[in-house]
């Protein structure tokens, strides 16, 4: 072979590499995790301390990654059926939500010493409304919770049109929009009263999972499996907008307001990332792949991150991938 045919090879070669190149997110950091082959579950992040907390679900654990040194730092055993978890940052500490034993543990974010827990049956997702200072807990019974996240005191306990899945706070609105199952709906939650004032139910699919928030324009974007689609609502109405094909399995949905995009980390193996087309519609343009199962995630909008966890499937250890999204 000649030397320009080489040369030719070569760039063939790496023109391919870079087609194949994810054009939306950029992988920046590979961290190696620890546990059993299964599912991880949702995430929380520690901007100033740059830890990452994990509701390692198959592993019955809390893990805490060092975002900065880029390793597992710690696991805390003991934790069965690890689900959600939020982080306080004026207080320091760390919130996560156990299915099994049916509470929501409060750690201190330094020492990582158990401090107190909330019986709640089935305690699932996990938020944290900084205005307020309470922690919501989504649990069994179609019920949400809040406590004080400082003195752990129940303030409010939400009857739910059906059993709970991921929520999200409106903080300017004082709204709380949750997905509930059977049937699919939305619910929205007034903070001030505590009480369900509008259900908005679904017709374009059904289970409704993960859930985010356009405040500023108005919206919520729902992700479900049957079909698998991100569905758009009018915040103030309710009414379905649009409905958006997506691979199989979400269980995570984030917004980025910046870029206008959506990702979606799904369990098929793709993070897929909706883009904004003119007239306010969403299209697919883009699918990551990463690992089956690999269906929850964290956006990061101040640090412009995406973090993405890869269970360990019995051929490879479990990973959290962590994106920038470009440009």
């Amino acid at each position: 072979m000649t030397r320009l045919h080489v040369l030719a090879a070569v760039g063939l070669l790496a023109g391919t590499t870079r087609a194949e190149d994810p054009k939306t997110l950029t992988l920046v950091q590979t961290i190696p995790l620890s546990g059993k082959p299964g599912r991880l579950d949702h995430m929380a992040l520690d901007a100033d301390g740059d830890r990452l907390f994990i509701a390692n679900l198959s592993n019955d654990s809390l893990d805490i990654v060092d975002l900065k040194a880029g390793r597992l730092a710690r696991q805390i055993p003991g934790q069965r059926k690890a689900q959600g978890v939020a982080y306080a940052p004026a207080l320091g500490r760390v919130y996560l939500g156990n299915g099994v034993d049916g509470v929501c543990t409060a750690f201190d974010g330094k020492s990582l010493a158990a401090l107190h827990s909330v019986k709640l049956p089935e305690a699932d997702n996990v938020r944290f409304d900084a205005k307020t200072g309470l922690v919501y807990v989504a649990h069994a019974e179609h019920a949400l919770t809040a406590f004080d996240a400082r003195t752990y005191e129940v303030k409010a306990a939400v009857k739910l049109p059906g059993p709970p899945e991921a929520f999200q706070i409106d903080p300017d609105r004082r709204r709380l929009y949750v997905n509930c199952l059977k049937p699919a709906t939305v619910a929205v939650v007034d903070l001030a009263k505590h009480e369900v004032v509008a259900k908005y139910p679904l017709t374009k699919a059904e289970a409704n999972y993960p859930l985010a928030l356009d405040p500023a324009g108005g919206r919520v974007f729902v992700g479900c499996r049957k079909e698998p689609m991100v569905v758009t609502l009018d915040a103030a109405t309710g009414k379905e907008l649009a409905g958006v094909p997506i691979p199989g399995d979400i269980d995570d949905l984030f917004y980025d307001a910046r870029r206008k995009r959506l990702y979606a980390t799904c369990g098929e193996g793709f993070v897929a990332v909706l883009g904004e087309k003119a007239g306010g519609d969403f299209e697919l343009i883009e699918k990551v792949p990463t690992r089956k199962l690999a269906r929850t995630g964290l956006y990061d909008p101040a640090g412009g991150r995406l973090f993405v966890v890869l269970p360990a499937d019995g051929k490879e250890e479990p990973v959290l991938r962590v994106y920038r999204p470009s440009p």
